[in-house]
Parts: structure tokens; sequence; C-alpha cells
């Protein structure tokens, strides 16, 4: 998913980077940095012009975003004092995140009972489906007018918001964009555990059974990495990389059922390809199977069958290679009971063009064998210099596997053309489309839209091309027609002039029976009636918050992942700097009772 805006990046050099103790950040800015941003290199920030960003912001592309291709070669603790270096902060003043978390914010004393028994929203859709709707909510449409800040939790070193928030009884799991994984107690926000990945996680972690009756935490996180983590104490089970390619990161979440882990991979190879002397592009998605309890690979499955080979030559006289690119950026959809599993694809990044760009595929569960694919959008090639770029129309939400109201089965892709799809599972044939909004760089529909089995909310975003107050809005339809049954238009200009603030509409929304919830890029969370549109509650998070943690934190943008509902409560995240956007770091839990 290519995100056209000029972005202010920290390019590294690739080198063999020192593992001291207490890296030196000029030494390392030095080794790493300076043949980029002390030279000419086009659309590369000067050292000046660093000085003007926070160290978050420098950790957070570094760790999980536009430079973590190069943030790779070095440690958190190097990316941590880099940070610093180029920022003008002090030496040593910048601290390991977990280092950050006073010993008072973790939980005290054993609990009763087992604490992952309960209410839950298990994974980035809440179920195997990713419906993005809570029957079970242990809220009413009456009470959503009535929830309050219950408390707030920061989440320190990083400028934009994580993963989306999985319950599992009165546990809440969440990852951070500097790779910090925390287990919080719901009704408190206490600490139980927090376990430090590798690199920046915005992968929804999922809770699932292995071998014995164990729980394990799994997730991914920006090296194309897959982890599982004992749920009870944080420790980890196994660790296994998935993808080798120096631009693959996993940003779905991952699906667990039966022994089995699934995931997705995408890449940022289309930033890389910025650079003219770069051979672009050689990455291609895929799907993998692994066991649940060990983390061996089962299958793997490139979305695009057939190697890269040598094409062309740019002006520059670089070899371009195809075909690339068709990521995998969301969570698998899985029908164990007819062995599929469904997911939505990525634009090329280079000549030739595939058949399985912006597309949905399904796979067999068992072998990963590719059974159908039905591409929407043709020829949408994206990064390599010289191409005739495509539109980025990729598919970046997860499919959604329902139910017709007469007892058909139905799957739901909202692409980022604004065009929601209705497909035939067993063929993939299409059964209707509907034109839900404009498209862009950023959606049309961007991470994720909810169904009731009746009628699908589908949120707009559209926030490059359209100004406040214009980008936005919410719209239902039916799901066994495709007409719409209500569209609300985006919000009044609540910006203000703000930097970075936009009433785009891109994060995932949540459904209750009776109402929908939408976060926006100007830091508000609205819940809809779901049967009028009407906006029932709106709260701002795009201001400071004292937390249960005594982390500083305060929110920005809704973008990414959308609440969380279970047991009375829901969760989201505020913030994300990234793209730049309103940046933030903290993690919201509201209920009727509040504090």
């Amino acid at each position: 998913m290519r995100h056209a805006l000029p972005v202010v990046v920290l390019l590294l050099v690739a080198a063999t980077p020192s593992r001291a103790q207490s890296p030196n950040g000029e030494a390392v800015y030095r080794q790493h940095c300076a043949a980029c941003h002390d030279g000419t290199l086009p659309r590369m920030p000067s050292r000046d012009a660093l000085r003007g960003f926070t160290p978050e912001s420098v950790e957070t592309a570094l760790s999980s975003f536009t430079m973590r291709r190069q943030g790779s070669s070095l440690s958190g603790a190097e990316r941590r004092a880099v940070a610093e270096y180029v920022t003008g902060r002090p030496a040593g003043s910048y601290r390991a995140p977990l280092d950050a978390i006073p010993t008072s914010a973790y939980c005290r004393g054993t609990p009763s009972g087992d604490p992952l028994a309960g209410p839950s929203w298990n994974g980035w859709g809440g179920d195997l489906r990713n419906s993005r709707f809570q029957s079970v909510a242990g809220l009413t449409a009456g009470d959503v007018p009535r929830l309050k800040l219950k408390w707030a939790f920061g989440m320190p070193g990083v400028s934009a918001s994580g993963s989306q928030v999985s319950v599992v009884g009165t546990r809440a799991f969440v990852g951070s964009r500097n790779g910090v994984v925390y287990a919080l107690e719901t009704r408190t926000g206490c600490v139980v555990w927090a376990f430090e990945a590798d690199a920046g996680v915005r992968s929804t972690p999922v809770i699932g059974r292995v071998d014995g009756g164990t729980t394990a935490v799994y997730f991914g996180d920006a090296h194309a990495q897959v982890y599982a983590l004992d749920a009870a104490t944080g420790s980890l089970r196994w660790k296994v990389k998935v993808e080798d390619h120096p631009d693959a990161m996993i940003t779905g979440g991952a699906a667990v059922v039966n022994g089995r882990v699934y995931v997705g991979v995408a890449s940022l190879e289309e930033g890389t390809a910025i650079v003219p002397t770069y051979p672009c592009c050689t990455f291609r998605g895929s799907v993998l199977s692994l066991d649940a309890a060990t983390g061996r690979r089962m299958w793997k499955t490139f979305t695009i069958p057939g190697e890269p080979r040598p094409t062309t030559k740019n002006a520059r006289g670089t070899q371009l290679y195809g075909p690339s690119g068709v990521g995998v950026w969301s969570a698998p959809v899985l029908d164990p009971e007819r062995n599929r599993l469904y997911v939505g694809t990525g634009n090329n990044y280079s000549n030739p063009p595939t058949r399985e760009s912006d597309a949905i595929i399904a796979f067999a569960m068992d072998s990963g064998r590719m059974v159908w694919t039905q591409q929407t959008l043709a020829g949408d090639v994206s990064a390599a210099p010289g191409d005739n770029a495509g539109p980025d129309h990729d598919y970046a939400s997860s499919p959604i596997l329902t139910v017709f109201p007469d007892g058909r089965r139905v799957l739901l892709a909202g692409q980022k053309s604004g065009v929601m799809h209705a497909l035939n599972p067993e063929s993939g044939e299409l059964i209707w489309k509907m034109r839900a909004g404009e498209g862009g760089v950023l959606g049309g529909i961007e991470w994720g839209f909810a169904t009731d089995g009746a009628v699908v909310y589908i949120p707009l975003s559209n926030a490059l091309e359209k100004k406040a107050g214009e980008a936005g809005g919410l719209v239902a339809i039916g799901v066994l027609d495709g007409k719409t049954r209500w569209s609300t238009p985006p919000p009044a200009d609540t910006c203000g002039g703000k930097t970075g603030c936009n009433t785009g509409q891109p994060a995932a929304v949540t459904g209750i029976p009776g109402v929908v919830f939408s976060g926006g890029l100007d830091g508000h969370l609205r819940a809809y009636d779901t049967s009028s549109g009407r906006i029932v509650w709106d709260i701002d998070t795009a201001h400071e918050f004292d937390t249960v943690n005594r982390v500083p934190a305060r929110g920005g943008s809704i973008n990414g992942p959308g609440a969380t509902i279970a047991g009375g409560m829901l969760f989201v995240s505020s913030g994300y700097s990234s793209l730049g956007f309103m940046p933030g770091n903290v993690l919201l839990a509201f209920s009727v009772d509040g504090k």
C-alpha cells in the first residue's frame, strides 16, 4: 500500500552496527546516516532539518515505518541514541520503553480464577470471519451516550498508535510502534507483563490455545517475524522470520485455529524504490501457515507465482525487475469448515502487471493452494521509476465473510477505490459492487468496515485528496442488494488549523447492536445510530491525558485500528504521526461507570 505523500525520513546507509551497551548517537549517525543527510541525496532531509523532529517520531520511522528497512541494522539502543542526537536531545535522556514504565504501573497480587475466561474480542475482526461486530458487548445502544473515560495508558517512545487491542477475559493485549507488546488488566490498566520485540508491532495480537491447553499470544513485527508468547507471563515461546526480503513486514493481524497460525506478508519496497539507483523491485507478497506450538512452517504461498526477472532499465541505467508487489496488508479471513482462507492484496510495484494484484484470493487452508482469484482493478503498477503509476487502489482492509439474510454466504471486500464488492466465496464470482465513495491513496475504504449480517458500515477517508470538513463520512449499505441505507456526510471541520488534522475516517469501524463507532484523523471517536446514521456520542481524544502508568501521553489522529469492545468496555488507541498526521501515544479505555 503506497502512500504518495512527501515524507521526511531518516535514511541510513546499510552497515554492520556496533553493539555497544551505551551507543554514541553521533558515532551511529556518522557511520550510518551522514552520507545521505550531510550529502545531496534528493528528498532526504538535511542534518539541520532533522532537528525539527522529536526523537519519538524518528524512532517510529526507524522501527516500524518509512525507515524500518534501514533501522533494521540497528539495535533498539542505537535507534534511540541516533534519535536523541539528530533531534538535539541530551544523550541518555531518551530511555528504553520498558525502563520508562515505573514499577508502580505493574499489577500487584494474583487474580482469582482464570483471567483469560470471559468476554472477548480476539484478533483484528473479533472473530475468524473478521466481522468487526460485537453482538455480546456488555453495552447497549442506550449505554453509549454515557460512556466515560475509565483510564489512559501512555506508550513510551512512540508518536503513532500501534495495533488493534485484543481482549480475552480480564486481559487486554496491544502492540506498539517501537515493538513493545503489553498485557494490561482491563479494569485498571495496570501492566501484567510487557515484551519487547525486535521491531515495531502493528499486527494485532491474537490469543490461541496450544498443546496441553496452554495459551499463547501471536503477532508479527516490522521485520517480518512472527512471535508466540506465553499469554500468562509474556515469555517467548518461539520466533520465526517468514520472509527474508529486507523491506518485508507484517502489518495484518494473524489468525489462529486448530493449532495453526495464518499470516500475510507485505512490504515498504515502494518507499525504497524512490532512490533512482535502486533495482526496483523484487518483493512478492505471501501467505503462510505455521504450527502454533513450534512455529514450524507448514506452507508458504506467494501471491505472485513467478519470481521477479530483469525487465528494463531506468534513465539512470539501473536494472529493473518484475513482477513484484501484491502484498497482504490485512488479517486473513478463515473458514475452517470449508477449508478456505481469504485475503485482499495490494498493487504491483513494477511491470509487468499481474492478475493477482488488487484482488481477493482464496487459498486452501490445509495446503496453501490458490483456489481462485478475483481481480477488481487491473494494471495498478505504482512504484518503479519510469512506470506509468497506477492509482494505488490496494485492498488494505480485511475481507469479511458473512451470511445473507436468506442464508447464502457472501464475502465482502472494500477497496481503496471506494468500491465495496460482494463475492461468492465458493467461486469468487462477483454478486454486486457499489461505489460508497471516491477513491484515493488513503482510500476510499482504507483500514476496515463492519457488518451485522444485514448491513455493512463503511468509513471513508480521502484525507490526501480533500481538506478537513470535506474528507470523511460513513455509509451504510444493504448486504443483500448493495443499496445505500443511509449516508452521513463528513463531520464539520473540527481541526481549527491544527497541523496534521483532517476529518477523513480511514480507521477501521466497530459495531455493536444499534451503534457503529468510527474514529477520525481529527482525533474524534464518534458513535453512529445504525438505523439512521445520526451521531449519538462524540469524544475528542487529541489532547494530553493523565495516565495510569505515569508515562506522558496525548492523543492525536485515529488511524489504522478501530475500537475494541468487550465486557462493557471500549478500548481505542489515539495518535498517528506517520504521513504527517497528528502524533500521539495513548491507549484509552471507556466504560459507563468511568473512573
